[in-house]
């Protein structure tokens, strides 16, 4: 079986350096035209499912895929980006300003707010995410995943049984990049590679 986690295109946010979370943040037309000319290329990899965080972001860039595959895209929520409650829309200037312990403490270590997702419950949520894509796929089957930075990160960690304090070396997938995982069963998950283009 092969996993591709599949990032995806720009959105504005992601131009001014904004906290996305889980706001519902479209596309831009530079992540729109990422999104089709990088559907070509997963494409090739002969998909067999789709699925999408159903944050519109990551299902645009779903539908640019479906569109060539011919293949439905099932929405999942778990899939989407990590909660980080008041930090959403603010910029990293506004953080360092707002909320200066917590900001010097993240992306390695967890951040003390309550209003904001734990790695924790994140890493939980897309597990089963992933593990549910997977197992409805069945053997040799070829699965990509749209999803967001950090999910991604995440997932991948989880899948490969990593120790949390290395997810943060795992670089972070770039707007229409994606990693990629083989499932053999003599040696479980291995990431076969990460941040393509």
């Amino acid at each position: 079986m092969r996993l591709i986690v599949w990032r995806h295109g720009r959105t504005t946010f992601n131009v001014v350096g904004r906290v996305q979370g889980q706001l519902d943040v479209e596309l831009d037309e530079v992540g729109l035209a990422q999104a089709a000319d990088s559907a070509v290329r997963v494409a090739q990899r002969q998909p067999t499912h789709i699925v999408s965080s159903d944050l519109q972001r990551a299902s645009r860039t779903a539908a640019a895929l479906a569109e060539l595959t011919g293949l439905p895209v099932r929405l999942d929520p778990r899939l989407r980006e990590r909660h980080f409650g008041p930090w959403q829309g603010l910029s990293g200037a506004e953080l360092r300003e707002r909320y200066p312990d917590d900001y010097g403490r993240w992306p390695t270590e967890e951040i003390a707010n309550p209003e904001i997702e734990t790695i924790d419950d994140m890493a939980k949520r897309v597990a089963a995410g992933l593990r549910d894509a997977i197992e409805q796929a069945g053997e040799d089957a070829v699965v990509v995943v749209v999803t967001h930075g950090g999910t991604a990160r995440v997932g991948c960690g989880s899948l490969l049984h990593w120790p949390q304090s290395v997810w943060p070396t795992l670089g972070a997938l770039h707007n229409c990049h994606r990693s990629e995982l083989v499932h053999r069963v003599t040696r479980g998950w291995q990431l076969d590679g990460h941040n393509l283009a």
